[in-house]
């Protein structure tokens, strides 16, 4: 779900900078493999019509095998999930840069087969009737996820492709560059609100997976989000060259680590989970 992003206007209050703990030789390794490979593809491989299927990526094959052939996912990140869950049944989810019900959905398999509930967060109001419709199990909330609430941000969308929206002027421009569409981005004001804020207001404790997909602004919404509050088992998250570190050292610091056994299997996310000592 890679062309949805929420970066807006900017707001008054910088992005932290968080001293990261060090990584043994093995991490440094597959993050240097990882960033390479990111830095290669750049904004045009999180174009919807280039994928995973597209590559050799010899790390899928087993969960592709166990779980697929067919995904609603963008990538692998569907069956990455179900793998880490076992396919357990009746968790809850906080769905942050939802777009679209079902398509490029991290989601939509947990909810409608596996009986998982959850929050769908996603500034684009359009997208609210069908998860109404076909997702009766998530809530809805259309809202562009920041460090501070109770703003406006400005978001950027394409009229015949609206799944395709940034708040980054730049890049909605540029996907109608690469989709080759006579048209120039859509610009609307949302309101902006922190995800402790959202989660204290539907009385959330505790989230067993988080997925974020945001466009360069996770570092952002990371500022607002208290994770060792809720304490996601997983999280995944999108992972652009220019905001990886700060995705990393946040994590870092809040007691989580990288699940290396996904690294190579999906280039363009991250995913987390707490360090052992500090699971409960």
């Amino acid at each position: 779900m890679a062309l949805r992003s929420q970066a807006g206007r900017p707001i008054s209050r910088p992005v932290p900078t968080i001293k990261s703990r060090g990584f043994n030789a093995i991490e440094a390794c597959l993050l240097v493999l990882l960033g390479g490979a990111l830095g290669v593809i750049g904004v045009a491989a999180a174009l919807p019509h280039l994928g995973n299927e597209n590559m050799l990526v010899p790390e899928l094959d087993p969960l592709r095998e166990r779980y697929g052939p067919g995904k609603n996912s963008q990538h692998g990140e569907e069956w990455i999930i179900r793998d880490f869950f076992q396919n357990r049944r009746g968790g809850f989810f906080l769905d942050v840069g939802a777009n679209h019900y079902q398509a490029h959905s991290n989601t939509y398999f947990l909810e409608v087969e596996l009986g998982w509930e959850g929050i769908a967060v996603e500034p684009l109001v359009e997208f609210g009737a069908d998860y109404t419709r076909f997702r009766p199990r998530t809530r809805f909330r259309p809202f562009f996820v920041s460090d501070v609430s109770e703003q406006e941000a400005l978001l950027y969308s394409l009229p015949s492709a609206p799944r395709v929206s940034s708040g980054v002027e730049r890049f909605t421009t540029g996907a109608a560059e690469e989709f080759k569409l006579d048209e120039a981005p859509e610009r609307r004001t949302v309101p902006t609100i922190t995800l402790d804020d959202l989660l204290s207001a539907e009385g959330v404790e505790r989230i067993d997976f988080l997925s974020m997909d945001i466009e360069l602004w996770e570092p952002k919404a990371l500022a607002g989000f208290s994770v060792q509050r809720f304490r996601p088992a997983l999280v995944c998250i999108e992972a652009h060259p220019e905001v990886r570190q700060q995705i990393l050292d946040y994590f870092a610091q809040h007691g989580y680590v990288v699940v290396g056994r996904y690294l190579r299997a999906d280039i363009w996310n991250l995913y987390f989970t707490p360090r052992e000592g500090d699971r409960r």
